[in-house]
């Protein structure tokens, strides 16, 4: 249960205690997003999660280093008859205390644009932690990691399953993005469920440049999901020649699916991506400015089914072939 206190009104100290019981009685967790300064409203509550500023108001305590943040959590603990206490300190990660000890989880964004609705998804991800029987200290680690994706967007965001995945495991969270046929099915059925667009470009990737890099943003940045294809080996071949590719096609898969703006990799034979736009039906279809809306493979498929074109801005200098030439000298 979380008890996200607002101050507004409806949760009372009655209606906070009264709620309190029944999970407990029922033993479910109880989270609690606090307000004000008398935490001995939440007590009972299996964990609380104030920010620093919280901490320090409603402990009458300094919170200035990680062990002023523990002694005020400790107290808050004891006095008002809590589980656990979890502090979020901004850009200084966050301090879970409870009776297993304290743990200090370092800020894992790499780049803030956002801080609104942070502090919301550590509790809704910690709950979701707790919910599936997860430990404390491992629910925050989840959340700290949430966290420091969701501040890495603009406006209020959410956190999206692959995100999490990616942000946890690394090398776990690409392989969820390079899908075979089947599984890229089922993926897009769960995107249009929710009411997101599709997009798709194309190409062998095999050295990935600046150019690939624009073509990619540019794509991302049309949809809400984006698929690349990805030529596989034996069709880099048969369109540039023996020698080709230098990357074999799992490798350039994993290139790819590292690049934030990809949702989804899938490799395709033959010479053109066809056949799987056909089964794709992408509501964009993103290609080089170096093509003509008339030429881009595809483009009278995705028109018919009321999507769109968009022909990417090119950056000039950049070749795979010409890379190639000059290491090969």
């Amino acid at each position: 249960m979380v008890l996200s206190d607002y101050g507004k009104g409806v949760l009372t100290t009655d209606v906070i205690a009264a709620a309190i019981e029944a999970a407990t009685k029922a033993g479910v967790p109880v989270l609690v997003d606090p307000k004000g300064v008398d935490f001995s409203r939440y007590r009972g509550a299996s964990v609380v999660t104030p920010n620093r500023r919280e901490l320090g108001e409603a402990s009458q305590m300094p919170v200035d280093s990680e062990a002023d943040v523990v002694a005020a959590a400790r107290h808050l603990i004891e006095t008002c008859g809590l589980g656990a206490i979890i502090a979020t300190r901004g850009p200084n990660g966050m301090t879970v205390v409870s009776d297993a000890g304290e743990v200090h989880l370092p800020a894992m964004a790499r780049e803030v644009f956002d801080v609104s609705g942070a502090g919301d998804t550590v509790v809704a991800t910690v709950a979701a932690g707790l919910a599936a029987g997860m430990q404390i200290a491992d629910a925050a680690q989840l959340a700290n990691v949430a966290a420091g994706i969701v501040v890495g967007k603009v406006g209020t965001a959410v956190v999206r399953l692959e995100e999490l995945s990616d942000g946890l495991g690394g090398a776990a969270g690409l392989s969820s993005k390079i899908l075979g046929h089947a599984d890229l099915a089922d993926r897009i059925a769960r995107w249009r469920a929710r009411g997101l667009s599709v997009g798709f470009t194309n190409g062998c990737f095999d050295i990935v440049h600046p150019g690939h890099i624009a073509l990619i943003e540019q794509a991302s940045a049309a949809c809400d999901r984006l698929i690349v294809a990805l030529n596989d080996d034996a069709s880099v071949r048969g369109l540039k020649g023996e020698g080709r590719p230098v990357q074999p096609q799992d490798a350039r898969a994993r290139v790819i699916a590292s690049l934030s703006g990809v949702d989804a990799v899938v490799l395709f034979g033959g010479e053109t991506p066809l056949a799987l736009i056909e089964a794709v039906k992408p509501d964009v279809l993103v290609k080089g400015a170096d093509y003509s809306v008339e030429e881009v493979v595809g483009g009278d498929v995705v028109t018919a089914n009321g999507g769109h074109i968009v022909l990417a801005d090119l950056v000039d200098g950049f070749s795979t072939s010409d890379t190639i030439s000059r290491i090969a000298g």
